[in-house]
């Protein structure tokens, strides 16, 4: 039994997602550059947004929607709105600065569940944040709350967690070899028991999604392999998506991985110490030898990236050896599902391997996961696990 609200909700809504409280001196300076934005800018960024609401109207609502006005707003109290009279959805152009695209995807996409529920579903005697599109955030895996940037809360075991596995990664930077690969071992045990445990128990249930790295307009093979170690490996999925960089000006793939918050922070941390750790390889061994340019860098960047992988997967195979057997999480698949209903699956072909990969894939195969590299790529997040506490 549907319950009429006061006659003041059947008009045509307007639905605010509204920034909390900021620092004014922060505030203005994100203002002035939004101010010096060009034209061309704008008009690009708008283009990219209405390019994204096709995306997610095809993969989220089913097609179902028509296309609504796409405005860009300067304002730095509103993230979004959905003017459901006017047909117009706004997006505050200092997301777009300040933030990254997929900040402003899932603002987008809260704004087009306001859409969605008011034009599909032709509720309109419930408040904007009713039953109705809470129901439909839940469903589609959105974030429906009414305030704020997107992001996932941290609890207590999340960063005890995190803790114990940093203090394990940092006796993996010692001198002696056998004892740095003893602590990265027992951190990998680690994880795995707390995720078996975790999935047994059903505490693995609050699922979130973060993008890694910076969009390319080609997904490189090094990259590739290291989307897999994730997924293989760090207990999250993983999925490439078409995002916008205000930097080109233009659509490329990024990295998506969901899982548990934990999952994702100590994810995100490894794969920052694969990009900057690779990178500073590669570095020692065209000095060493002398080579000039970059030659043979994705090739041997690739090699690591594999030798890397085997070295888990031994790890792996010992840890199955004593019962602790990962069968993955049907929960988390279907997460993924939600977010991403229309997704098809790319195979590679095998090549030949050259001088270079074999180089770096002897050097992956020797590589151990430690705190060594604090500092992640820019705008990654996190930057680095936890402190250790004292």
């Amino acid at each position: 039994m549907v319950t009429r609200a006061p006659h003041a909700l059947l008009r045509a809504a307007s639905w605010t997602l509204r920034l909390r409280p900021v620092n004014p001196e922060h505030t203005r300076d994100v203002q002035d550059e939004v101010r010096r934005l060009s034209a061309d800018v704008r008009v690009a960024a708008m283009l990219a947004l209405l390019d994204t609401w096709h995306l997610h109207n095809q993969g989220r609502f089913g097609g179902r929607m028509r296309a609504p006005q796409i405005r860009l707003v300067d304002t730095g109290s509103v993230l979004g709105r959905w003017c459901g009279q006017e047909r117009c959805l706004q997006i505050a152009t200092n997301l777009i600065v300040e933030h990254h695209w997929s900040v402003v995807s899932e603002v987008l996409l809260h704004e087009m569940a306001h859409q969605y529920v008011q034009e599909v579903l032709q509720i309109s005697d419930e408040t904007a944040h009713g039953p109705a599109f809470r129901r439909l955030c839940e469903e589609r895996g959105i974030d429906g709350r009414a305030v704020g940037v997107p992001q996932a809360q941290q609890g207590e075991r999340v960063e005890q967690l995190l803790q114990r596995v940093a203090r394990l990664l940092a006796l993996a930077e010692s001198s002696n070899e056998h004892e740095a690969r003893n602590a990265a071992t027992a951190a990998r045990r680690l994880m795995l028991r707390y995720n078996l445990e975790s999935v047994a128990s059903g505490k693995a249930s609050s699922y979130c999604h973060r993008h890694l790295g910076e969009p390319a307009t080609r997904i490189w093979e090094h990259r590739r392999v290291v989307a897999g170690i994730l997924s293989e490996h760090f207990f999250v999925e993983c999925i490439w998506v078409p995002m916008w960089s205000l930097k080109l000006l233009r659509f490329g793939q990024q990295l998506e991985i969901c899982g548990t918050r934990e999952n994702l922070d100590i994810a995100a941390y490894v794969h920052d110490f694969l990009e900057h750790t690779g990178a500073a390889l590669w570095v020692r061994h065209r000095e060493t030898r002398g080579l000039k340019g970059d030659k043979g860098r994705l090739e041997y960047l690739a090699g690591v990236m594999a030798g890397f992988e085997e070295s888990l997967a031994e790890g792996r195979r010992k840890s199955e050896g004593e019962g602790l057997v990962w069968l993955g999480d049907a929960a988390l698949h279907e997460y993924l599902e939600q977010r991403h209903p229309r997704t098809r699956t790319v195979h590679y072909g095998h090549r030949e391997l050259g001088d270079a990969w074999k180089h770096g894939h002897a050097e992956g195969r020797r590589l151990v996961l430690s705190r060594g590299v604090s500092q992640g790529a820019r705008d990654a997040a996190p930057k680095s696990l936890p402190p250790r506490r004292p």
